[in-house]
């Protein structure tokens, strides 16, 4: 890498650093309980020394703060720390993996939902809410919380994973994958999930629907360090690991048979890039619900912005997300305050309109003589 590239990638990362810290700060002073920016920042330590304090209640309480602990310090330890954490962590981990799988397919309108990986994570989720009730019912308090923490990632996951194979067996003939036909069985496992996913809330009793529909649009709201814990353990290695593919999506651009020539089987790549997403996308998805368009819109803006090339493309792209989603839960939840926008609705907000506008540019590029 050239010393332009190096510095022009430094710069650009910088600046998208600058603007997550800058969002992230705003994210811990805006609430129902009105602060400074400063005055939030400064309780972080206390914040931190609530979170890691064996005595420390599981949520923010007015009994617990009339107790001695300093208010705003339980509030950003218990509401606004944690639902920093998780919109930075679904925003870096949507976003990269849009722009995986639209370096992988040459396509920048494609994202993870059009293999089936948010439906397939969304029907395990599903199941574990509806049907892992009375399952959960019959261990011990302590365990039982242990194992709820990991249920609904793991279930994410399996379902996820699950319905990108069915996806990928389809796709794969002669030993390589069609592209087209991976995207139209996509669809249509997207659609067998959603009928599931139907006939799960049929199912469901009052309590675990409301829990569904509010679900389903997406929301940040965590006050469980133990869920969110379980997400971090999955999705940040894998944060560090998928960038790693950049060189060999490069060479992707040419195609997969000038890839070849190059030493770089694609295939193999194909294999690990999609149980990544899978992963990432499931465990995501298992805590926030679906959440649509980070991962479109994210990389072809900044594709538009900083090119192509994907060892800038992906950090960036992470980077970008993140400050994208918290900018959009910043709005979610002070736009009608008291109540919350759910965030899902923000980002089709947003996202419709655009992927709107590829479709346009798309058709006009296809049409031109």
């Amino acid at each position: 890498m050239s010393s332009y590239s190096v510095s022009r990638r430094r710069v650009t990362l910088g600046l998208l650093s600058v603007l997550l810290a800058a969002v992230a700060g705003l994210s811990l002073a805006i609430g129902a309980i009105p602060t400074g920016l400063w005055e939030a920042l400064a309780r972080l330590p206390a914040a931190v020394g609530l979170i890691l304090s064996p005595h420390a209640p599981p949520q923010f309480n007015a009994a617990a703060a009339a107790g001695g602990a300093d208010q705003l310090a339980m509030v950003v330890a218990e509401i606004r720390l944690p639902r920093l954490l998780l919109g930075v962590l679904t925003g870096a981990g949507l976003a990269l993996c849009g722009a995986l799988m639209q370096g992988l397919f040459r396509n920048p309108m494609a994202d993870p939902g059009l293999l089936g990986v948010s439906s397939g994570a969304a029907l395990g989720a599903v199941a574990a809410i509806v049907l892992g009730g009375q399952w959960l019912a019959r261990l011990d308090g302590e365990w039982a919380a242990t194992v709820a923490a990991w249920l609904l990632p793991g279930a994410a996951f399996g379902g996820g994973l699950a319905c990108l194979f069915v996806v990928h067996r389809l796709s794969v003939a002669g030993g390589k994958t069609d592209i087209a036909t991976m995207l139209l069985a996509g669809i249509a496992v997207s659609a067998i999930a959603g009928a599931a996913i139907g006939l799960l809330s049929y199912i469901a009793d009052d309590a675990q629907l409301r829990d569904l529909i509010f679900w389903s649009l997406g929301s940040l709201q965590i006050t469980d360090w133990r869920k969110l814990t379980a997400a971090m353990v999955c999705v940040l290695p894998m944060l560090l690991i998928l960038p790693r593919f950049a060189n060999a999506l490069n060479a992707n651009l040419l195609g997969e048979r000038e890839a070849g020539h190059l030493g770089i089987d694609m295939e193999r790549i194909k294999r690990r890039l999609i149980v990544g997403v899978a992963l990432v996308v499931g465990v995501i998805v298992s805590l926030t619900g679906v959440i649509g368009f980070v991962g479109l819109v994210v990389p072809h803006l900044l594709r538009i912005v900083i090119g192509p090339d994907h060892r800038l493309l992906l950090p960036a792209s992470a980077l970008f997300g993140a400050a994208l989603l918290v900018a959009a839960d910043i709005v979610a939840r002070s736009a009608v305050a008291p109540a919350e926008i759910p965030i899902g609705i923000i980002t089709a907000l947003l996202g419709g309109p655009f992927f709107l506008y590829l479709l346009v540019r798309f058709h006009r590029a296809r049409t031109l003589p």
